[in-house]
């Protein structure tokens, strides 16, 4: 155990993520490629916990295109998460992995409530635990609900798995002139203006001086390399 970097970790997936080439929905692919990711972290012995997105089913914040109101469109992207949360366990448990399912709002039929004492006793006992239905309160992301969680559980560091690999000057889809940081402080981003992750998480990262490490999610090695040390995509720190 004395090699690994960080001992307990929270993994942020946006929902996108679970799309693979398709348009919206989730790509059994997709769920095979994290599942496996997380069972070679589980078996070096870290303890995980997962809060993942539902962008790929239904994203709050554009509902009011819709006609949807603001908070009912929020409540509804926290049943996507779920949906999204119950195919990650799925396609973790088919690996071999012990998982709980832990949610915001109460549906004792699917996942418990998040108790934190339970959460954390889930987690020393090596089980996967994945976070769903965000903070289970409107106006909130899924960033903020990574944030939040991973401060409550003590998590050493959260792992964002994004399509890039790292935070750049500016978005590298966009600029081809943009450059990555290896490591850069929560102040110059804020300075900077990079949109790490939303304010709300971000700040809550900086005031309890946890770190937050951004990554190319899509690599099959990188997980296990970050928490052995490895200087993989961008360390954020105080």
């Amino acid at each position: 155990m004395s090699e690994l970097k960080y001992k307990r970790v929270l993994l942020k997936l946006s929902g996108e993520s679970l799309m693979g080439d398709q348009q919206f929905g989730i790509e059994s692919e997709m769920l095979v490629h994290y599942a496996h990711q997380i069972k070679e972290l589980q078996e070096m012995g870290v303890e995980i916990a997962v809060v993942i997105g539902g962008g790929n089913i239904f994203r709050g914040l554009s509902a009011h295109k819709t006609g949807i109101e603001r908070v009912q469109g929020d409540y509804m992207g926290m049943l996507a998460t779920v949906i999204n949360g119950m195919a990650l366990q799925s396609a973790l448990e088919q690996a071999g992995v012990y998982t709980r399912l832990v949610t915001a709002i109460k549906m004792e039929k699917i996942a418990e409530p998040f108790i934190r004492r339970k959460a954390i006793r889930h987690l020393e006992k090596g089980r996967v635990v994945i976070f769903s239905a965000g903070t289970g309160s409107p106006y909130f992301t899924t960033d903020s609900a990574a944030a939040l969680r991973a401060n409550e559980v003590g998590a050493d560091v959260i792992l964002k798995g994004t399509r890039v690999d790292g935070v750049y000057t500016a978005d590298p889809e966009k600029d081809k002139t943009a450059t990555k940081f290896d490591t850069i402080s929560f102040a110059k981003v804020i300075s900077k203006g990079l949109g790490v992750m939303d304010m709300t998480a971000f700040t809550l990262c900086q005031e309890n001086n946890l770190p937050i490490v951004v990554f190319d999610i899509g690599k099959a090695d990188n997980l296990k390399r970050i928490v052995k040390g490895e200087q993989i995509g961008t360390l954020v720190t105080s």
